[in-house]
Parts: structure tokens; C-alpha cells; sequence
């Protein structure tokens, strides 16, 4: 892990290209600095100038008293790596670089990043095209971002990493607004040198950071963010995620179903799922899930009462949680005795969720009574209390409750403030009471927090000892074979070396020699024309199911007549194979992300997978949890599971299955550029799985 404390701790800041006119942008760093009370050292570093903002400016780094811990350079472009070249020399700490004008606007930008990446040497560097960074935490303000003309910065336990400049300054505003404080607020920008993982992994060892928020387009070292959050995950310090371009279709024209199933953001689900990254669906959610974590509260289970003195509002978010996955259950026996023993003169209707104090007339013991009793209750894991239209004349009735209650309960409490009361919603963040103006925002932060699971395992090799011989020698042999694509009988070949089971058969030259084979796989069998260049048989007469072992001869001669009718793609036989019944059709395949590196991809298979798009996704390398975890996340599975008396099927042997296909993906590496089995049929419990169709290409 590189070490930032010179960056985000800076005790001494060089700003390079300083500006005297504060209300230019080359004069706003100093400007802020000083106004929120930085305590270390400014440098301005300006050769037309004698001072400053009441302080010395000296010509050129090389004149600066120390090496500074920061250098932040506001020259254009085209100088911009002279200065971070300067910087390094002298041996400054680390180096921030504001400008635009690099790889995002094309080649010339590119290499103009590049220099400034060689110039930097090992000195770590910020940028370029970024706004900055702020350290509320210290009072440290890197930026030129407007936000922070802002008198009053709340300090707070959320970071924000965002590789957009523009976020930044959006959340550190809209925090602002809503009461919520930061502690370090970092713009990434272009990430020639540090990027999203090198800022999360610093920020762990943050005493000061409690949940960390990114806004992210992409990742340029995913498998160092994924070290990352899964170190998070077993610090306890929740990652919430924003990920933009969730709208692009990510696929791609395959020879697999895999390709079209598995697209870009789809690959990105599965990472945050690996790793216990919590996604922010909304850019809302991006700051109002952290809010709420930031409680530390943790939600034990789905079961949430709602405490209302107005009933619309308390419909509102009753149905938001039921759309959230979480339960709004009527109060238990106990409990509804306990709230019917309180003072409410018999108006209030406490008997049903949400419980509603309406007619009861809104009273400070009343409320407080109430709210008790749901925190005491087994039967409830959390509450969202709504301050209704009477909290704007007694704006703490609310507060002072819920601040009663939650000593006496670890469970979490939300606050959704139905009238527009901006003032409200501030004032009870501002306690630590997470306090929302919308009631969707409590339905997300509750399934947030319901989310965060324990540290995932750790992510070895899929679950095969290194010295496996067997998987090295299967790896060996599929090494040794030809680039291209293999015909279907070696394609399941391979598969069958790392321990996938398949359907018996037989390769024919002729359909003379089909006839013969049949009689031995049984009295009906599935007769396909074999060819490496069809992968999609079906769709032009190349497959043949439940054909009577007597009529094969005649069917495939008849078969290879239409496949030739319809192709000029070679034909090298015909594939002969048993007749698989009573198992659920699945597919299995792997997925090269060009971002995110290799994926497995499960779902429901057959002619039909593509219709289906009910798939799961998991990053290589697996463990058999997150195998596991890619059968609970289909939306079909009760198909596995006995749907309507079926028979349930052998659950264990198809995560086998996803296992040692993952074993292969992972052994043959680039090797290995499509490969997929469609069907896998599941049978029954106890008779494991058989893969009857498949296809592979090697690199």
C-alpha cells in the first residue's frame, strides 16, 4: 500500500502558479487554505510576484524553503509537467495537478498525461483533471472548487472518492444543506498515477473515516479495488458505490450466449456482490445510505415498524419498504399491549403498522412511549419515526425522543420529515439522527444497512490445491491444442478434464456409422451435425432431439442435406448422444470483461437462455460461497428447488459444476477466450449434472 499522508496531511502546501486575485481560480486555493484555517505552511510559487495573500511567493520551486509535502500545480497543461518534474526533484511529498487538457481530449492529450506521469517519478500524484481534494477532518482544502466559499464545513465520518471533480463539489454543497459532515473529500480525475484504490486503501487506515462513498465510471485497477473492499469489509468500514453508466448494453457480438447475457454493469453487480461493496442505485442514495451507516447501527433483520402522526406519510413509506425487500409487520401481542397501556385517549391506532398517533394529538411523552416499546419489541429491527407537519412548530418534539429512545436500543432509527423543512432535516443530521425528505431514502438506507454482511472469504484460486496434477495436466493438454474453435464433442472434451461431467457419445464420419452408435446410448437419442464453425446448430436444422435409435441413419443423412443447404461452413460428422430427461436446463459460460478481467456466468440455459436473462455473475477466482450465491440469486431457482412437486434437483452438484469450470477459466487463462455449456442439465437430487452441449475457443 503506498503511504498519502503527505497527501491527505499535508503539514506544508507548495501552490504552484499562484494567483493574487482571489476571485480568479489560480487564486482560490490560498484563498481557502487561510479561510478555513489551515495550520501548516503556504508556499505560493509565482515569479511575478513578491507576495501573496500576506505571504511570500517565491519564483520557482527550486526557491522554496523545505521540499513541501504538497505541491498543487495550477498551471495549464502544456507546463504542468515541468512543475511536477520540479516537485519531484526537490522531494516533495506528493504532487496535485488540476489542469484539463490530457488523455480525456485524445493522442495528444494522452501523451501530454503520460510525460506528466514520467515526471512524477515515484512521487505519488493526484490528477490531472481534478479538482483537489478537502480534508475537513484538519481543515485542509486542496481545491479550487467553488463549494468551498462556504462558510461552515461540517466535519463528519463519511469520505467521498469521486473520479468526477463536479461530484465533489456537488456532495460537499448538498451535504452542506442537509447536515451531514465529511471527512475527506477526494477528485481523482484522470488517475494517471492514483486512482480510486489507492484512495480507499489509504482512507481505511483513516481513524477519522467511518464509511467510505465513490462515484466511480470506471475502475483502472480492479483487482487492487478489490483487495481494497474486501479489506474494508473485514474493518467494518461500509463502501457505498455509485457507478454511472449503468444505461450501456456492454455487449458484444459472440459466438456464445455468454457475450450477449453478461454486459458491462452486470459485470460490475458481481464485483460489489464478491466484495460486500453496497451499490447506491440513485445519485441520492449516494449520500443517504453513508449518512445512515455512518450511525454504526447495524439492522438485524427485515422487520421495520413506522411510528406516524400523519397517515399518508406513513403509507408512503410503508410501501417504499415493501418495494425496498423489508417487511412492515403489525405489532406482536406484547407490544400492541404496551402500546395500548400508553396515554392516548383511546384515538390513536396502535394496534396495526404503521403505527399511527394521529388522533391521539402529538405528545412528547406519547411519542417517546411509543418509540420505546417498538425498539423494545422483539418483533421489530428497526424504525423509521415521521416528524409530520406539527414538528415545524415544535421542531424538537422529535429530536428529543428519538435521542431518549436510541440510549436505551442499539437498533436504528430513521426520520422522514414529510412537510418541506430543509431546516428539520439539518437539525436532526446535525444530532447524529439520520433524517430524510423523501421516503424512499429510508427504504434504501435500511436495505443498505441490511446489506452489509459479514467480511467476505477470502478469494484464493476457485477451490483447487496449486499442485492439483490433475488440473495442471488438463491445463497442460488444452495449452498444447490449436488456436480456433473446437467442434462441440471437444469442446465438452475439455471440459470434462477439470471434472465437468457430460452426456455419453459418439462421434460418426457418416450417418451409416450413427445408426451403430445409437443402439449403444439407448432407445431414443439427440443427433446434432458436428461442425467447429456452428455454434448456434438449431437455428438451421443441425440438432435433432428424441430421434428412435432405428431412424438415425436416415435423419442424420437428412440432417447433413439441410445444414449443408443452409452453410458453407464444413461439416465433420455427425455427434450421436444419450437422451437426457428430468433435469433443469441450465448455462454456464465464461465472460472476458475488458475492464473488470474474466467472469463465470450462470443461468437459466436451453434455446430459450437469451429470452430468459436471468443470470448471475461472479469475478474469477470463485469460492464455493460465491458459487453458491449465484444459485440463490436466480430469479428461477425454485425451478431447482422442486417448483410445484418437481423433484429437487442436485443443487451441490451443479456448484461442483460452477467450480471446476472456473477451475479451467483460471488454469488456461487468456488461453481461453469463449467457452460455454448450454444446457447443463441439473438432475435430480443425488444424480449430479451433465453438460449436453458446449462450446470453446483457445487464443
Amino acid at each position: 500500500m503506498r503511504q498519502l499522508d503527505s497527501l491527505l496531511r499535508p503539514r506544508s502546501v507548495a501552490v504552484i502558479g499562484a494567483s493574487s486575485e482571489s476571485a480568479k481560480t489560480a487564486g482560490r486555493p490560498i484563498a481557502y487554505l487561510q479561510k478555513h484555517g489551515y495550520a501548516g505552511r503556504i508556499y505560493p510559487v509565482n515569479p511575478r510576484s513578491e507576495t501573496i495573500a500576506g505571504l511570500p511567493c517565491y519564483a520557482d520551486v527550486a526557491s522554496l524553503p523545505e521540499a513541501p509535502d504538497v505541491g498543487l500545480v495550477l498551471l495549464g497543461a502544456a507546463r504542468a509537467a515541468q512543475a511536477v518534474r520540479d516537485l519531484a526533484g526537490r522531494g516533495a511529498g506528493a504532487a496535485i495537478v488540476l489542469a484539463s487538457g490530457f488523455q480525456e481530449t485524445g493522442a495528444a492529450g494522452a501523451e501530454r498525461q503520460r510525460a506528466l506521469r514520467e515526471a512524477a517519478g515515484d512521487m505519488p500524484l493526484l490528477g490531472p483533471n481534478t479538482i483537489g481534494l478537502v480534508n475537513l477532518t484538519d481543515g485542509i482544502t486542496l481545491s479550487a472548487s467553488g463549494a468551498l466559499e462556504m462558510d461552515d464545513l461540517q466535519r463528519g465520518s463519511i469520505a467521498v472518492v469521486s473520479q468526477s471533480g463536479g461530484v465533489l463539489g456537488a456532495m460537499l454543497s448538498r451535504a452542506a444543506s442537509r447536515g451531514i459532515g465529511f471527512s475527506k473529500l477526494v477528485s481523482t480525475g484522470n488517475e494517471a498515477d492514483l486512482d480510486v484504490a489507492d484512495l480507499v486503501e489509504s482512507l481505511l487506515d483513516d481513524p477519522a473515516t467511518a464509511v467510505i462513498a465513490l462515484y466511480i465510471e470506471g475502475l483502472r485497477k480492479p483487482a487492487a479495488f478489490r483487495a481494497a473492499a474486501v479489506r474494508a469489509a473485514r474493518l467494518g468500514k461500509p463502501l457505498v458505490v455509485f457507478k454511472v453508466g449503468r444505461s450501456e448494453s456492454g455487449a458484444r457480438s459472440a459466438v456464445s450466449h455468454t457475450g450477449a447475457l453478461a454486459g458491462a454493469d452486470r459485470m460490475y453487480d458481481a464485483l460489489f456482490a464478491q466484495c460486500g461493496v453496497i451499490r447506491a442505485q440513485t445519485f441520492a442514495d449516494l449520500l443517504d445510505i453513508p449518512a445512515a451507516l455512518a450511525t454504526g447501527r447495524r439492522l438485524a433483520g427485515r422487520r421495520i415498524a413506522i411510528l406516524t402522526s400523519t397517515g399518508g406519510a406513513g403509507t408512503l413509506v410503508a410501501d417504499s419498504c415493501g418495494l425496498a425487500g423489508l417487511d412492515t409487520p403489525a405489532p406482536d401481542g406484547a407490544t400492541a399491549a404496551r402500546l395500548d397501556a400508553l396515554e392516548s385517549g383511546g384515538d390513536a391506532v396502535l394496534s396495526r403498522n404503521p403505527i399511527d398517533l394521529t388522533l391521539a394529538g402529538l405528545k412528547p411523552e406519547l411519542l417517546r412511549g411509543a418509540l420505546g416499546a417498538l425498539l423494545a419489541s422483539p418483533g421489530y429491527d428497526g424504525a423509521v419515526v415521521i416528524a409530520g407537519s406539527s414538528s415545524l412548530q415544535h421542531p424538537g418534539l422529535v429530536s428529543g425522543a428519538v435521542r431518549d429512545c436510541l440510549r436505551d436500543s442499539d437498533k436504528p432509527v430513521l426520520v422522514y420529515v414529510s412537510p418541506h423543512a430543509p431546516h428539520i432535516v439539518a437539525d436532526l443530521n446535525r444530532q447524529g439522527i439520520p433524517a430524510f425528505a423523501a421516503p424512499e431514502s429510508c427504504a434504501s438506507a435500511f436495505a443498505a444497512m441490511l446489506a452489509r454482511r459479514a467480511a467476505p472469504a477470502a478469494t484464493p484460486a476457485c477451490g483447487a490445491p496449486a499442485d492439483d496434477a490433475a488440473r495442471r495436466e488438463a491445463g497442460a493438454q488444452a495449452r498444447a491444442l490449436p488456436a480456433g474453435p473446437l467442434h462441440e464433442a471437444d469442446s465438452k472434451a475439455l471440459f470434462a478434464r477439470f471434472g465437468v461431467p457430460t452426456v455419453r457419445e459418439a462421434i460418426a464420419a457418416t450417418p451409416a456409422e450413427a445408426g451403430p452408435a445409437a443402439a449403444a446410448l439407448g432407445e431414443r437419442v439427440v443427433i446434432k451435425a458436428l461442425s467447429r464453425q456452428l455454434a448456434h446448430k438449431s437455428d438451421i436444422g443441425g440438432v435433432a432431439v428424441g430421434v428412435p435409435a432405428a431412424e438415425v441413419e436416415a435423419r442424420g443423412q437428412a440432417m447433413l442435406q439441410a445444414v449443408r443447404a443452409a452453410t458453407d461452413a464444413p461439416i465433420e460428422g455427425l455427434l450421436v448422444q444419450e437422451m437426457v430427461r428430468g433435469g433443469v436446463e441450465m448455462i454456464l459460460g465464461l465472460h472476458h470483461d475488458p475492464q473488470l478481467g474474466p467472469a463465470i456466468l450462470l443461468g437459466m440455459g436451453g434455446v430459450a437462455a437469451e429470452l430468459f436473462d436471468d443470470t448471475a455473475l461472479r469475478l474469477l477466482p470463485l469460492t464455493r460461497a460465491d458459487a453458491e450465491a449465484m444459485v440463490r440469486e436466480l430469479k428461477t431457482r425454485a425451478l431447482l428447488e422442486g417448483y410445484r412437486g418437481a423433484p429437487r434437483a442436485d443443487i451441490p452438484a451443479l456448484v461442483d459444476a460452477i467450480l471446476a469450470f472456473a477451475h479451467m477459466a483460471e488454469e488456461l487463462g487468456d488461453k481461453l477466450a469463449e467457452a460455454e455449456i448450454n444446457p447443463l442439465f441439473v438432475l435430480p437430487e443425488g444424480q449430479g449434472v451433465k453438460a449436453a452441449d458446449g462450446v470453446a475457443i483457445l487464443r
